[in-house]
């Protein structure tokens, strides 16, 4: 029972409708509307600090590339390409660009601030270029709370500023502790309150 309990399960699959948007929701939109085939911008690079969700947005952005002929091509982590691996995407670049292709990408700073190659940082920054924000505790309490209510899960606010105190901050870790909580909470019959919630944490530390 306890390891039926505790096996928090991995994230769900990452997409762009499960993407809290916080302060990126033009950036979001405009990757949506590329997908679509529906936009001018068709070369998008990201960058911001880790856990801001660049690699989640690239992951969606190929995930929902591959239900469609789309020509589109990702990198992530531009930043740590070598000469050879810039110089192919340069040329990757080009070919899009006469293809009337998608070319997304991201890494930790703008395009021309990386010590990238000169014609690839120019390139990068043609099309939009968007700074990610992470979310603020204040967004990330509403993502928590807006998954409950999804789930049919009444979650009081002491256990959201527990789990932002506490837990590991990035919105994955945090969704899968709450989706455990639930479970545990059906299967006992009992409301979600913070001592169940350090008991769960307790008995997942003992598995």
């Amino acid at each position: 029972m306890k390891q039926l309990l505790l096996d928090i399960q991995p994230p769900a699959p990452q997409t762009l409708n499960n993407f809290i948007a916080g302060r990126n929701a033009e950036a979001l939109h405009n990757l949506k509307l590329a997908l679509a085939n529906v936009a001018e911008a068709r070369f998008i690079y990201l960058w911001g600090a880790k856990g801001s969700g660049k690699s989640h947005l690239l992951q969606a952005c190929q995930r929902a590339a591959q239900a469609t002929e789309l020509p589109l091509y990702i990198a992530d982590d531009v930043h740590t390409l070598n000469e050879a691996a810039q110089i192919a995407l340069f040329n990757q670049f080009n070919q899009l660009r006469a293809a009337n292709g998608i070319l997304i990408t991201s890494g930790i700073a703008a395009p021309t601030q990386m010590g990238l190659r000169d014609d690839l940082a120019t390139r990068l920054a043609w099309g939009l270029v968007y700074q990610l924000h992470p979310l603020t505790d204040e967004e990330k309490a509403q993502a928590l709370k807006t998954h409950a209510n999804e789930r049919g899960m009444r979650l009081p606010d002491e256990v959201v500023d527990y789990c932002l105190r506490y837990l590991r901050r990035d919105l994955p870790t945090l969704m899968a502790v709450l989706d455990a909580l639930d479970v545990w909470s059906l299967t006992e019959k009992k409301p979600v309150t913070v001592p169940m919630l350090k008991k769960l944490l307790q008995l997942n530390l003992e598995i």
